[in-house]
């Protein structure tokens, strides 16, 4: 009986961490999805206008501090979009732990 839990459980968590690291492995750009009011898409708008002006951008011709600030002005960018798309995100994990902590409990 002890042998078949602890197969179970070594099964389980192999189902749980294989898989989240293929995902990584394999995982590429995505494009952001940005949705409220006319405002704040207007303004989302304009600053992934600007990331696509700096992906366009021969990075060659540049020197090392162009390019530094470059990429500050991509990861504040970024910064921006994620607050103003906002939302709740739960891990893989933890959905798995609450769903596990209501089968129990009801």
């Amino acid at each position: 009986m002890k042998k078949m839990i602890v197969c179970a459980m070594a099964s389980i968590m192999s189902f749980t961490f294989i898989p989240m690291q293929s995902i990584a492995a394999t995982k590429t750009a995505s494009s952001m999805a940005v949705t409220g009011n006319a405002a704040e898409t207007a303004t989302a708008n304009a600053l992934m206008g600007r990331l696509q002006e700096i992906r366009q951008i021969d990075a060659s011709t540049l020197s090392a501090p162009e390019k530094k600030e470059l990429r500050k002005e991509v990861r504040s960018i970024k910064q921006e979009l994620r607050g103003i798309g906002g939302g709740v995100y739960i891990s893989t994990g933890a959905l798995i732990l609450i769903i596990i902590l209501l089968i129990i409990l009801l």
